[in-house]
């Protein structure tokens, strides 16, 4: 059984990551979603409770991880969060590589992987190929604007914490523009055409 091609997806926040992952699956490319895993593995059961219990047993009970008390265990703990990512990015690329493994099983010949941190965590260097969305600042600003509770203040916040989208840009093996929807879809559907192609050239 032959390994799918891994095509790691990233994109700053506002930049239409989600929309541009739904896109992949809709052309029927499995997609494993980053956040999605960290939420199974910190639910009601999830593999990563032991390990946060062992760092702040107050954050876990019946229903899974308190990320309330664990943000606030982080906060006034010097070193936490290097000891709560050495606890759960193992977890978190177990996961993965049960994902793949499915995919392949399965027949899938690429295997989307939806990374937030792609580059900033090093998960690039596990990618065949990488592929950043991107959206002019004024339509990032206005769509991250637009959802509820966000201020000017969160968004510089949380762009501040992010890899400048330019630099995401530079890193990138290819690059989706996603000021249109249609735009997408179309950039998306070529780049498996691409990447299908070179696999059987």
């Amino acid at each position: 059984m032959s390994r799918p091609f891994l095509l790691g997806l990233t994109g700053s926040i506002g930049m239409g990551k989600t929309t541009t992952a739904a896109m992949f699956a809709e052309a029927g490319l499995p997609v494993w979603d980053a956040d999605a895993a960290v939420h199974r593995l910190y639910g009601p059961g999830g593999a990563a409770g032991p390990a946060v219990a062992a760092l702040c047993p107050a954050a876990v009970g019946p229903g899974g991880v308190d990320r309330a008390v664990l943000k606030d265990w982080l906060a006034r703990t010097d070193g936490g969060l290097a000891r709560l990512e050495a606890a759960v990015h193992p977890l978190v690329a177990e996961d993965r590589r049960a994902f793949i493994a499915r995919a392949a099983a399965d027949g899938a010949d690429i295997v989307v992987l939806d990374i937030p941190l792609l580059f900033e965590t090093g998960a690039d260097a596990a990618c065949d190929a990488t592929v950043t969305v991107t959206a002019p600042p004024d339509v990032q600003r206005t769509r991250v604007l637009a959802r509820p509770g966000m201020t000017e203040a969160t968004f510089d916040a949380l762009l501040a914490r992010q890899m400048p989208d330019a630099d995401k840009r530079a890193r990138a093996d290819h690059v989706i523009e996603t000021r249109t929807m249609e735009g997408a879809r179309t950039a998306v559907r070529a780049l498996i055409g691409r990447i299908r192609e070179a696999q059987h050239a």
